[in-house]
């Protein structure tokens, strides 16, 4: 899946979509983030602003503008803990006086292997945690989030972060960094799980959608063909990974640069954290083994040499 050169909204200007929902371009265009950060107004009357994004006053003043004097916000909602998408939400909150809702904090929905990855010293990398963000209210996978002309569902999608969601929104998703308008999501150890990637996608599979409007890069109007694309995508990587394994020992960095051979230096660090995202699931299913401890810098082989 390749950008999409022609995704390029003017930022700071709300949007309209699609009736009661409106996408405002966050300031933050980087090779993680693509364009920048989507921000959405969901809503006639009371609105969610789901993902108010880095911390900027253009865009926070940007949202506040685009709230009409019929309209009010009573939800912000938060769908994972990354400084691209969280930071500006107390902001946000002190602005306007609605709450902040997320599934919890930067560690919430850590799974228990990740958890015992960072109590044994493998850090994070990549895009970077907002570790002082903590919600107002914490929500639950399934519960059923209401405003005055809308619904929205969670749905816990953990693997790119523990304390990702979705939110299902009738036959429409927004998806947020799970699954993505213009790339595949990074996925870090221990703060993304490729094994709760896969889990996630299949529950997303599951179900029937019209839509996704992600986190970043324009809706996905083919939602099934997406998570087929992005399951077959990480299961070729897999197979890579272990096809390159076999030829000898290897480092997570090593091995990078064998299997993205098509990628700019500028995301190579991203894609060797993927690589030990993957490696770190092999490990867990007894296909890879790192030769002593566990670490972001340690040399794999293939469990059955």
């Amino acid at each position: 899946m390749q950008a999409d050169d022609e995704f390029n909204p003017t930022v700071g200007t709300a949007e309209f979509l699609e009736p009661g929902l409106r996408r405002i371009l966050a300031p933050n265009p980087s090779p993680m983030t693509y364009r920048g950060t989507n921000t959405y107004l969901l809503g006639h009357t009371d609105l969610a602003v789901i993902d108010p994004g880095p911390l900027s006053d253009s865009h926070l003043q940007a949202i506040l503008e685009a709230v009409r004097p019929e309209q009010r916000i009573s939800h912000i909602i938060v769908t994972h803990s990354h400084l691209d998408h969280s930071p500006l939400a107390a902001p946000l909150s002190r602005a306007c006086g609605a709450p902040v809702l997320a599934f919890g904090g930067p560690l919430a929905g850590r799974s228990a292997a990740m958890t015992r990855l960072a109590e044994n010293g493998l850090m994070g990398g990549g895009e970077g945690i907002d570790a002082d963000f903590r919600p107002d209210i914490t929500l639950r996978d399934g519960e059923v989030i209401k405003g005055s002309d809308w619904e929205l569902e969670v749905i816990h999608t953990p693997g790119h972060l523990g304390n990702h969601i979705a939110l299902a929104w009738g036959d429409a998703c927004f998806t947020a960094d799970h699954v993505m308008g213009w790339a595949s999501s990074l996925v870090s150890p221990p703060d993304g799980d490729l094994t709760d990637f896969m889990a996630s996608c299949r529950r997303l599979r599951a179900r029937e959608w019209r839509v996704f409007h992600p986190g970043h890069g324009r809706p996905v109007h083919d939602p099934a063909a997406r998570l087929d694309w992005l399951i077959r995508h990480r299961l070729n990587r897999e197979a890579a990974i272990l096809g390159a394994l076999k030829q000898g020992p290897a480092t997570a960095s090593d091995l990078a640069r064998m299997v993205y051979t098509d990628t700019p230096a500028a995301l190579l660090k991203a894609a060797e954290r993927n690589v030990l995202a993957h490696l770190v699931d092999l490990t867990g299913r007894a296909l890879a083994r790192p030769k002593g401890a566990l670490t972001a810098d340690a040399v794999f082989e293939c469990a059955d040499l």
